[in-house]
């Protein structure tokens, strides 16, 4: 296996750990608890980032061109333009 099928895969991992995370902080009630999964929720974002980056400067990660101006007030106006269906009250 190459070093960068290694860093692509370790990425993909810690992309769903972080999707997990989510899950269990959503899902704790015991605030200690809750704090030691955002406390290593916030671990896993910090080096999946770093290592991002070094993908990045490898060549071993292409990002996405910038969104312009427009695309992202479309996408933000889209996101919060109504009520949430879970806040709304009937």
């Amino acid at each position: 296996m190459q070093e960068k099928d290694i860093v692509l895969d370790v990425l993909g991992g810690v992309k769903g750990s972080l999707a997990g995370y989510a899950t269990f902080i959503s899902e704790t009630a015991n605030p200690s608890l809750r704090q030691t999964f955002q406390q290593m929720r916030d671990g896993d974002e910090k080096f999946q980032y770093d290592l991002y980056k070094i993908a990045e400067q490898k060549g071993y990660y292409a990002t996405s061109p910038a969104a312009s101006a427009q695309d992202m007030s479309s996408v933000k106006s889209a996101l919060t333009g109504g009520t949430p269906s879970h806040m709304s009250m009937h």
